[in-house]
């Protein structure tokens, strides 16, 4: 587990990114064989984009069904969604026959977010590494980056 660092820090991430929520709804917690695939599915998809560097997965953090991803950019997020050589395409393929009309048993959800450069404030107290603070870089909440008005205007001069 990754030490928790005592002072105030805020993250800084060199240029554009992209955050991506992505999550799932049990709605029929006894039909198992609809939701237990996407359950698992996810990890294992996880595992295998950080085993790939070049992917432009930058990191990610799971908060019970809902997984925070942090990527380079849209598009390689998007090619790794298409893919079929990876877990994700035949996965979501599998999901769509197997669910089939009856889409009320599981819900899934996504959200994509373009963030450009200097778009963003952040800051973390008492934590370890998190978030953007753990997809790009930590940086002391000192000085100019003391305040949020002042993490947002140093991430837009640094942008």
């Amino acid at each position: 587990m990754a030490p928790i660092i005592p002072e105030r820090m805020t993250a800084v991430l060199d240029g554009d990114f992209v955050v991506f929520l992505i999550g799932m709804r049990i709605n029929r917690p006894w039909k198992l064989h609809k939701w237990l695939p996407v359950f698992f599915g996810m990890p294992m998809m996880l595992k295998e984009l950080q085993a790939e560097p070049d992917s432009g997965f930058l990191g990610h953090h799971q908060f019970g069904l809902t997984v925070v991803q942090y990527w380079r950019s849209f598009e390689q997020l998007e090619a790794y969604a298409r893919r079929s050589d990876q877990r994700h395409w035949p996965a979501w393929t599998a999901f769509n026959r197997r669910v089939g009309a009856s889409r009320g048993d599981v819900g899934i959800w996504h959200e994509t977010y373009r963030i450009k450069a200097g778009n963003y404030e952040t800051i973390y107290s008492g934590m370890p590494p998190f978030g953007l603070g753990r997809a790009g870089r930590l940086l002391p909440a000192m000085g100019t980056r003391e305040a949020a008005r002042g993490r947002m205007e140093a991430a837009a001069a640094d942008g």
